[in-house]
């Protein structure tokens, strides 16, 4: 290929890609927006009508907020500065935008939201509730992107390098902030404040994985065909043929790739237990499943 035929080509591929970027870009804006918006509700009909904390720097911006009187929004927009430049600097420039733009709508929607009465007076619901709203928009804008937050940039680099999730690593600099917050606002709003992260940040793992509950199976069987047919007919779903080679014998094995859902996980065993009661068979969790023909097919 020529060099006129290679330039044409990336610039084919880039056109494409600004197509692609495009609809990436509206489709990350709006979850963004939404994600922003539900962790100023989670904070300002919830938690902080009931004097129960955030965490992060949204965590401190609600104790220096108690202290001065000043709006919580300016806090949680110029104490985030310094870590726009990190995660420019370490994740990227359109981390940095999805961020700068995520936390300017969460400034934003906190001063706006700061007038309108809480939901409940309830404590544990409040508590509960609190840490569902907020763990969902954080975990959305995590997913799509960006971060509302300093310390979930440094939970994502953090999460690059070490075995824990990002909701662990918030959970974790959350401890010393909700120890300072206790001092300040008391250590039983300090306790129910530990008790919504502990929503909050199951919620955000949630979130970022995806909602589906579905399971990628391996069946290594010399009797392939029939255990194939048996779960495309009985269960509906799609199977794929691979080949294989034992480690320790080197003979030729014959493996079974399928997924299914969580309920038909107990159907599948009883059919390949059915078939060959000596099948090698091994299922593990999926968070995601995208493309392909994952969807059920229609049995009779």
């Amino acid at each position: 290929m020529n060099d006129e035929a290679i330039k044409e080509q990336i610039k084919s591929e880039l056109q494409q890609h600004q197509k692609m970027s495009t609809k990436k870009v509206i489709k990350r804006a709006f979850f963004v927006l939404l994600g922003a918006i539900m962790m100023a509700l989670g904070i300002e009909v919830f938690l902080v009508p009931n004097m129960i904390m955030d965490g992060g720097i949204v965590g401190i911006s609600i104790i220096l907020y108690n202290l001065t009187g000043i709006k919580l929004g300016v806090f949680i927009f110029l104490l985030n500065i310094p870590f726009f430049f990190l995660g420019y600097k370490q994740i990227g420039k359109t981390f940095a935008v999805s961020t700068v733009f995520g936390i300017s709508i969460l400034s934003l929607a906190t001063n706006y939201l700061h007038t309108v009465a809480a939901f409940t007076s309830d404590m544990l619901l409040a508590t509960v509730f609190g840490g569902i709203v907020l763990g969902a928009g954080v975990g959305l804008v995590i997913r799509y992107g960006g971060a509302l937050d300093g310390s979930e940039i440094l939970a994502i680099l953090l999460n690059k390098r070490f075995p824990f999730s990002v909701g662990e690593f918030i959970m974790l600099f959350n401890v010393f902030i909700f120890a300072w917050g206790g001092f300040v606002l008391g250590w039983d709003r300090a306790m129910y404040s530990v008790l919504a992260y502990v929503i909050a940040f199951k919620t955000i793992d949630i979130v970022i994985d995806g909602f589906d509950e579905s399971k990628s199976a391996w069946i290594i069987s010399d009797k392939d065909r029939e255990i194939g047919e048996a779960i495309l007919a009985r269960l509906g779903r799609g199977v794929t043929y691979l080949k294989g080679e034992g480690g320790y014998s080197g003979d030729d094995k014959k493996v079974i790739f399928c997924i299914v859902t969580r309920l038909e996980e107990a159907k599948l065993k009883s059919i390949v237990e059915e078939m060959d009661p000596t099948a090698f068979l091994a299922v593990a969790d999926i968070n995601e499943v995208r493309g392909g023909r994952f969807k059920k097919r229609d049995i009779h």
